[in-house]
């Protein structure tokens, strides 16, 4: 570790090892046992999203056990709220059900759902202000009104809310140097960003960003050393950062402002040779969080031709979005 960046050591695969991946997410979570399942119940139905979405970046969503991934995330549906919950015994929440909404979506299942109700659990949790609270306990913060939104985009219900106060809260947490935050006064974070990108790009107004400041911000997100991303200034780069920041920039039309070589060889360095799956960064252990991220920031990039290109507002394959005649569209900066 050198500074707040890391030194990656040389001798690591400078291929991206597709069918490695490919095993490892198909064996993840297999034995209920692991350390690993047990502890994570309380996101299982967002690291469901997570694998099934690399897996249809690396083209092998059909090896996949689809009847048992519809059933699971129909188990997690909350008939009282209209919400999804992590898992059976949680509690439903905003970032649940998108992923839901999301798996059954890259598997053409939205028919199974009870979407009026999902609409009005999204309506439910709209606030005065335009803010959107993440469940029933209050929480708010600027990834929920991505989450609405997205939800109801991939719905086709975009007007079951007038999203002019939702937008205004938004653009309150646009700060100085052109990033967001999660609230009005919170400092510039990546995923925030992307996720008030994305926000304003549903809702056609992402001509209220500083395209070029923020754009900017972003670029310098890039390490010198490891060529990997950090989330905001003196963190060490992690992989989700190469999806956080690589997606804000596509929807911005400035990918080019990164070194995209120099990124992809730092999530080359962060696989897992052995098991296969990628890490948040050379030497850690592998995730799907981070296996995903990294397939998908590697895409938006253009760094391996065997993955499918994936919509850099949803993080899902255009494949899925085009059979759904789900299009996005983006200003021309």
């Amino acid at each position: 570790m050198a500074g707040r960046d890391v030194i990656i050591k040389p001798g690591y695969s400078e291929e991206l090892l597709l069918d490695l991946h490919a095993k490892y997410i198909l064996k993840y979570g297999e034995t209920e046992d692991d350390f690993e399942f047990a502890v994570t119940d309380f996101l299982r139905i967002s690291g469901v999203y997570w694998c099934v979405t690399a897996m249809d970046i690396m083209g092998q969503l059909d090896a996949m056990n689809e009847d048992v991934i519809i059933k699971f995330v129909m188990d997690c549906f909350d008939e009282s709220t209209g919400g999804f919950r992590p898992c059976y015994g949680h509690d439903p929440s905003l970032l649940y059900t998108l992923s839901a909404v999301q798996v059954l979506t890259t598997f053409n299942k939205l028919d199974v759902l009870d979407s009026q109700k999902v609409v009005d659990y999204v309506k439910s949790l709209y606030q005065s202000d335009g803010s959107f609270l993440g469940d029933k306990w209050g929480e708010v913060d600027t990834r929920f009104s991505f989450g609405a939104v997205a939800i109801l985009f991939l719905l086709k219900q975009l007007d079951a809310i007038d999203w002019t106060k939702a937008t205004e809260f938004v653009l309150k947490c646009m700060n100085f140097d052109g990033g967001f935050g999660t609230r009005p006064g919170s400092e510039s974070h990546s995923g925030q960003i992307y996720c008030c990108v994305g926000y304003l790009t549903l809702t056609g107004n992402l001509h209220h960003v500083e395209v070029d400041n923020l754009s900017w911000w972003l670029a310098e997100r890039q390490l010198p050393q490891s060529g990997g991303l950090n989330g905001r200034p003196e963190k060490l780069p992690d992989v989700c950062y190469s999806w956080w920041v690589i997606a804000s920039l596509a929807m911005l039309k400035r990918v080019n402002w990164i070194d995209a070589k120099r990124l992809s060889g730092f999530i080359l360095a962060s696989q897992d040779s052995e098991t296969g799956g990628i890490a948040d960064r050379p030497g850690d252990v592998a995730d799907p969080f981070h296996t995903l991220f990294g397939l998908a920031g590697m895409s938006l990039v253009g760094a391996d031709s065997r993955l499918k290109s994936v919509n850099p507002c949803l993080c899902m394959t255009e494949d899925v979005l085009r059979k759904q005649g789900l299009e996005i569209k983006y200003l021309p900066f």
